[in-house]
């Protein structure tokens, strides 16, 4: 497929609000695509050049972009086009100018689409593999001269794109081309390539589940004798160095009626910690990868784990964890705060011996080339117990297993006692379910008061933010708008947030806000008028609010709103898609009123 038709695919996507007719529009271009450019355009449809376990930045800034598009611009103007982009002419008033129409425009994309359409640059013979190709060249040129080399690569490839085509090249590479859907739109996509309805969705599901490589399910799933399809499906299973979407806690109110609903179950310390997920495997192709808990590849904020896991009692595997900071004096437990501290790119072993790190291993995912998630807990944990002994740096999470539940009462309050976040119960013959689905781990709820009136902490996503008045306007933000999400990705709002914010807050609020605006509304979003946001953000900021009590509302989207909101802390380890549902507002609701 040529990516100018592709564009066009993501020019419709752009402007289509409804999920549904998304979903429609995904499995046409799929219908559409060559075997070997389903994977390619997997990634490329959300914004990137990797399954989004992978991290892959173009290095690029505006300034370098700018430039390439003003070298364009002035050449297809010239008399001698070839000299003028390469040779030696002065660019320097195109550039001016192309920066001043960016600073009105406020859109680099789209300005990369203007300018290629006054150039009369409306047509492009470039495939899907072609652009592919060369956006992974520009991404991974490295060392003495290679910003000269991506600027170089950059205007050779806007030469070859029409302006629909020029626009998403420009947000792939900002980062910000979101086009309103996720992987689980990707994936009722893929079923309806397939069936017209959503049929496969759960086994698409679940097949990601363990493996979250979508662009690898998708070439697996439509590639192929269609009778073998299931079969593709059930063997594509996890693999060491791809994370498996891990399992998430539900909520319940106390231990009678944990232990009613869940019968035998083991009881865990509950850490305020990064949730960490650790792949290793020895021998000539080892390799040691670590995740969070939203798929992003962490591996370099963990310099101790290359000796700890060297003992391991293994060839390979893949551990469920909790990292958490320890007082390198004291050696008492650190604040999430302070453990987030870790999470860096530059001066990684300075950050590593002011703030060393335990690893509470909790579950065991993968061993010796085996799969474990379909085991039950109990067996898992025997396995765990036999895979090595507990050190400095690696810890297995102190537990119980009762159906008593006084017995779990008892070791939550003696846990929260310990100054921990209390416990969490899984059931003890349960299988490893990713998400929140199903009742096989839940959390006690905090106790009355401990962050706010309601029985627990509410994960937000950042929808956009109100210009500050008074005293405010130096900070150039004085409230932001917030919301949850639905079962199917939408988000509502449920609370504008401006009263008790501190200045650090708002400074800090502001710098993520700014990396974030974007001119239009997400498509994903439902908010009223009357609320819209002087500046809109993508979704991507979650932040963790404590209140006083939820009541009905006429006016937000969710139909109810949080009464005294206050923002605790920014959750950078969690995505999206780790937000509060609103099923999870109504049930805290239910039981805090």
């Amino acid at each position: 497929m040529q990516f100018s038709a592709f564009s066009q695919y993501l020019n419709l996507l752009e402007k289509t609000p409804s999920r549904l007719d998304m979903t429609e529009i995904l499995a046409r271009l799929f219908h559409e695509l060559e075997p070997q450019e389903i994977e390619q355009a997997s990634y490329l449809l959300l914004g990137g050049l990797t399954p989004l376990y992978l991290t892959l930045e173009f290095q690029l800034s505006t300034k370098m972009i700018l430039r390439a598009l003003a070298r364009v611009s002035q050449a297809a103007h010239s008399a001698d086009a070839s000299n003028s982009l390469f040779g030696e002419v002065d660019f320097s008033l195109a550039e001016t100018q192309v920066l001043a129409r960016y600073k009105k425009l406020g859109d680099l994309g789209q300005l990369a689409e203007e300018l290629q359409s006054e150039a009369g640059k409306t047509n492009s013979s470039a495939s899907i593999l072609d652009v592919f190709t060369t956006l992974t060249q520009i991404a991974t040129d490295q060392g003495t001269g290679s910003q000269e080399r991506k600027l170089v690569g950059l205007i050779e490839l806007f030469e070859k794109l029409d302006a629909t085509s020029a626009k998403f090249i420009v947000r792939i590479i900002m980062g910000k081309m979101r086009l309103g859907f996720s992987t689980m739109t990707l994936l009722d996509a893929l079923s309806w390539t397939v069936h017209q309805d959503k049929s496969d969705t759960k086994k698409l599901e679940q097949a990601y589940q363990k493996k979250a490589d979508i662009g690898a399910l998708a070439t697996a799933y439509l590639y192929g004798d269609s009778e073998k399809r299931d079969f593709r499906l059930a063997e594509y299973s996890v693999a060491v160095g791809i994370p498996v979407v891990p399992a998430l806690c539900q909520r319940l109110n106390s231990a009678e009626e944990i232990i009613e609903k869940m019968g035998e179950v083991f009881a865990e310390h509950k850490y305020d910690g990064l949730r960490v997920q650790l792949h290793f495997k020895k021998g000539p192709d080892g390799l040691l990868r670590t995740f969070t808990r939203n798929l992003e590849e962490t591996t370099h904020m963990f310099p101790e784990l290359t000796e700890a896991l060297s003992d391991l009692a293994c060839t390979s595997c893949i551990l469920d964890a909790e990292a958490i900071g320890f007082d390198p004096v004291t050696g008492a437990l650190q604040t999430f705060q302070k453990t987030i501290t870790r999470k860096r790119k530059h001066e990684v072993e300075e950050a590593a011996k002011a703030v060393p790190m335990r690893f509470y291993i909790f579950d065991l995912l993968e061993l010796n080339g085996t799969p474990l998630l379909d085991i039950p807990l109990r067996e898992r944990k025997k396995l765990l117990a036999s895979l090595f002994e507990d050190s400095a740096v690696l810890l297995k999470t102190k537990y119980i297993e009762t159906s008593n539940p006084e017995e779990l009462r008892m070791f939550h309050h003696q846990a929260l006692a310990e100054g921990l976040e209390g416990a969490v119960i899984k059931k003890a013959d349960s299988v490893y379910q990713s998400g929140r689905k199903g009742w096989s781990w839940v959390k006690i709820k905090e106790e009355e008061g401990m962050t706010g009136k309601l029985s627990d902490t509410l994960d937000l996503v950042v929808l956009g933010y109100y210009v500050g008045r008074g005293k405010r306007a130096a900070f150039g933000l004085g409230a932001f708008l917030s919301g949850v999400r639905t079962e199917s990705g939408e988000i509502l709002t449920v609370a504008k947030i401006g009263t008790g914010l501190t200045d650090e807050q708002l400074q800090e609020l502001k710098a993520r806000a700014t990396a974030l605006t974007t001119t239009q509304k997400p498509a994903l979003y439902t908010v009223p008028k009357e609320l819209f946001p002087d500046v809109w953000m993508l979704p991507e900021l979650v932040v963790e609010i404590a209140a006083d009590e939820i009541t009905n509302s006429p006016l937000h989207s969710a139909g109810v709103a949080l009464r005294f909101p206050r923002l605790i802390t920014f959750r950078d380890d969690k995505a999206v898609d780790d937000a509060t549902t609103i099923t999870e507002l109504q049930q805290i609701k239910t039981h805090s009123l």
